[in-house]
């Protein structure tokens, strides 16, 4: 359900607060905010995570932001102090088997609908960092740039990221020569590197246009079934794609 907040005064001071403070004066509460990390990348899970956070305790989360602008030992730190003081959440992990075979958009979606739908009570309002979620009971709206706005938003996107990077460090102990302690699964010079020099993993998604033409190149088949579109025909076919080749430099094209 998508419902606009009823009209309220939002407190100018109120910071990343004000937004589920208005709603809660509303009797819209508890909010819930939904944030995901990893879509943008080429290898591991998608994880989606919800968070309530307790009205009035916003000093306890001062250095609170979107988690992208945090180091990593601040995230971790804030990891700790969310999952400590919120008041409800839930972390939703979703397998590269799962993203393939659905497509990375509908996957996202659907990692937010569970997000929601495992958190210990159902929200009175949920707002989400850019998507609207089709699908739940609850009301919601899509904030831009909500992870860096919203103080919920941002609390749910360091669960994502912290829960993600410690996946990405373990698949990393299990197939080093990717660099997946560094880079996270995302395309850069490195990983793009070790995908011409050792072809994808199965924890890659090969419902990429970059891993399948590394793929291709290296003599391998998807190790399950892919959601292809038009563009990864084309690589499948030809043995590569104008444009991967093109954003080869800057990163690799989406295409499930």
């Amino acid at each position: 359900m998508s419902l606009r907040p009823p009209r309220v005064p939002i407190r100018r001071d109120g910071g990343t607060w004000a937004m589920q403070g208005a709603l809660e004066r509303r009797g819209l509460g508890p909010v819930a905010g939904v944030d995901e990390a990893g879509r943008g990348a080429c290898a591991g899970p998608l994880v989606v995570a919800s968070c309530v956070l307790k009205p009035g305790d916003a000093a306890r989360f001062e250095d609170l932001t979107d988690s992208k602008l945090m180091t990593p030992a601040a995230r971790d730190r804030m990891y700790d102090v969310v999952l400590r003081r919120a008041l409800d959440h839930a972390v939703v992990v979703i397998s590269p088997d799962e993203v393939d075979s659905r497509g990375v958009g509908y996957a996202n979606l659907e990692g937010m609908r569970r997000a929601v739908a495992r958190l210990g009570a159902e929200p009175g309002y949920v707002l989400t960092d850019g998507f609207r979620i089709p699908g739940i009971t609850a009301p919601s709206l899509a904030v831009i740039k909500g992870d860096l706005h919203v103080a919920c938003i941002a609390a749910a996107s360091v669960l994502a990221k912290v829960t993600r990077d410690r996946i990405m460090g373990e698949l990393h102990n299990e197939l080093p020569v990717y660099g997946f302690d560094e880079h996270k699964g995302y395309i850069t010079g490195q990983h793009h590197r070790a995908l011409g020099e050792h072809g994808p993993s199965a924890v890659h998604r090969w419902s990429y246009s970059n891993v399948a033409s590394a793929g291709i190149k290296h003599g391998l088949r998807p190790p399950r079934r892919v959601a292809l579109s038009v563009a990864a025909v084309e690589v499948v076919h030809n043995g590569g794609s104008p444009r991967q080749e093109a954003e080869s430099g800057r990163g690799g094209a989406r295409v499930g």
